[in-house]
């Protein structure tokens, strides 16, 4: 179970802020040696957190955070799922409000009826947060399970190349 991630952000304070108000949580300073940086807790039994370091805010292996002034932030492949209380509409209003790239999407093979949905929410528009209600995560809850995962990997095996 992945209890708490690290995003970039320009304005960390204003996104840790955003985020709590999607997870029902609260925003907090960072509680460490990470300057500028926030974090938007969920109040849940998990844990769930999420860590809003400056846009030139670089991690190594040492520990030890870095600033590289200047580094522009990127989309890219990371992203994540994030569960919350809200319904599709409010967070669709609150992306919205925030002049965040904000869109209801199935995930699944393209042609296909999606598998599950979910609203893209493109935190400061780098970032893609993937978020459910609570009344579309069961979907993705009971398809990513191993029996389903092995039908589907046997089924796609079994289709001609």
């Amino acid at each position: 179970m992945i209890h708490h991630i690290s995003i970039p952000a320009h304005d960390p304070r204003h996104v840790a802020d955003v985020i709590a108000e999607l997870m029902g949580g609260r925003a907090f300073p960072f509680p460490g040696a990470i300057p500028d940086s926030f974090i938007a807790v969920a109040g849940d039994k998990h844990g769930t957190m999420i860590e809003v370091y400056p846009a030139d805010m670089t991690l190594d292996p040492n520990g030890t955070p870095k600033r590289k002034p200047g580094h522009m932030l990127q989309r890219g492949a990371v992203h994540a799922l994030l569960s919350v209380p809200l319904e599709r509409e409010e967070i669709e209003r609150i992306g919205n409000r925030e002049g965040w790239t904000t869109r209801f999407c199935g995930r699944g093979a393209p042609g296909q009826k999606p598998l599950f949905h979910l609203v893209e929410v493109w935190v400061e528009d780098h970032f893609l947060l993937e978020v459910a209600p609570q009344s579309m995560v069961g979907d993705y809850e009971k398809l990513i399970q191993f029996d389903v995962m092995e039908a589907m990997m046997a089924a796609r095996a079994a289709q001609p190349a």
